[in-house]
């Protein structure tokens, strides 16, 4: 619900109108809570990303009411992790976990959108086209600065969830963010296999870096790491040549591809903070931790972040939501499953970079292991659908 006129108060105010940003935002209205939503751009960001939901993350946002079929979204039913050069592989499976599916494959565009649409028709009031510049934090409320199509305000509220991305943490004197740049780029592009992909992913973990497949509609979304000179001469080749070099890496796992479109890049880094929390201030999604893509769960976390958060504070008064002890527990909760998922998402890179022949070998064993040894699988499989909980 557009708001014309901003409330010079407000319980909570949550900046970011993306999915995270939506999804605690409808929860935290639900529960009968005063919450303002900020959202600085109009329209939803064109983005060719494609999101590898896990089948809990699908759950959590139809609790939201952010799930729809317009979504488009194409089912996982396995994934299958190999490494080049060995006989290293493990399969995952929706039927060892009791489940459907083991998630879904949607475009990120397509899921901002409805999240933006949601937020723009339903009852939590959305202050539209406004943009913060500055956040003042006080012992009891925080005054939040807006620009708008008026020019500036401010608003006070007693909590700020900020689910913009991390773009506002530089104004926060308690939260430090540490940036680790993995000297990668990731290309993406969409691919069309020579034969059905009958709801199978890929992760590849090949000498040059590692490649995803993702099944999308009858096609792959494609997301494949590499040095950032790698990834501009192989932008510059052909159609014909690019699909050679992938299908090379894939080395049979994949009966070919006869199709690839509009080819993207861009740099990864790990971002972490030293706390979620501060005075007056919790943050969540991409603002909490921004991942490499290799595992596919930075929404899938993030997610997580919203929902626990808004579980939290569905059980506190309203006026103790910003308060140090709430902000605290909400931190406590969340440490094991952030902290987990991003070290084991880091540990990928740096495990499978390395081209030393004895380490190739027993990342290949591992695999082995994994792949033999059902409950540990199985394990692993929930870890990736339900996070480390």
């Amino acid at each position: 619900m557009i708001v014309n006129h901003l409330p010079s108060h407000v319980g909570i105010a949550i900046v970011g109108g993306g999915p995270v940003g939506a999804l605690v935002a409808e929860r935290l209205q639900a529960a009968g809570h005063s919450v303002l939503a900020i959202e600085a751009k109009l329209t939803a960001p064109t983005d060719p990303r494609a999101l590898a939901l896990s089948w809990a993350s699908r759950e959590t946002l139809m609790r939201g009411g952010l799930w729809d079929d317009a979504l488009a979204p194409t089912a996982i039913e396995r994934v299958r992790v190999s490494q080049a050069g060995t006989l290293g592989r493990t399969e995952l499976s929706a039927e060892e976990l009791g489940l459907p599916v083991l998630g879904f494959v949607v475009g990120y565009d397509k899921l901002a959108a409805l999240a933006l649409e949601q937020l723009k028709s339903g009852k939590v009031p959305l202050a539209l086209g406004y943009s913060v510049t500055d956040i003042r934090r006080l012992e009891r409320y925080a005054e939040i600065t807006l620009a708008g199509p008026a020019g500036e305000t401010a608003i006070t509220a007693d909590l700020v969830i900020l689910a913009d991305g991390g773009k506002l943490v530089g104004l926060l004197d308690d939260i430090t963010q540490t940036v680790k740049p993995y000297q990668q780029h990731a290309i993406l592009a969409r691919i069309t296999p020579s034969q059905p992909h009958r709801g199978i992913a890929y992760e590849r973990f090949a000498d040059d870096g590692p490649l995803a497949l993702l099944p999308s509609g009858d096609d792959f979304n494609l997301v494949w790491t590499q040095t950032p000179e790698q990834a501009q001469e192989r932008q510059a080749l052909s159609d014909e040549a690019f699909l050679a070099a992938v299908e090379a890496r894939f080395a049979g796992r994949v009966a070919g591809f006869t199709r690839v479109g509009e080819r993207a890049s861009w740099p990864l880094a790990l971002k972490t903070l030293d706390s979620v929390v501060g005075r007056r201030v919790a943050l969540i999604g991409n603002a909490a931790q921004t991942l490499h893509p290799v595992a596919g769960q930075g929404l899938n976390l993030g997610l997580r972040d919203a929902e626990t958060l808004a579980d939290l504070l569905a059980g506190v008064p309203g006026n103790r939501v910003g308060e140090a002890a709430t902000l605290a527990r909400y931190a406590k909760l969340r440490s094991r499953d952030a902290g987990r998922v991003t070290a084991f998402t880091d540990s990928l890179i740096h495990l499978f970079e390395s081209p030393n022949p004895l380490l190739k070998h027993v990342r290949s064993l591992g695999l082995a292991l994994l792949d033999h040894v059902g409950p540990l699988r199985r394990g692993f499989a929930r870890r990736m659908v339900y996070g480390a909980r």
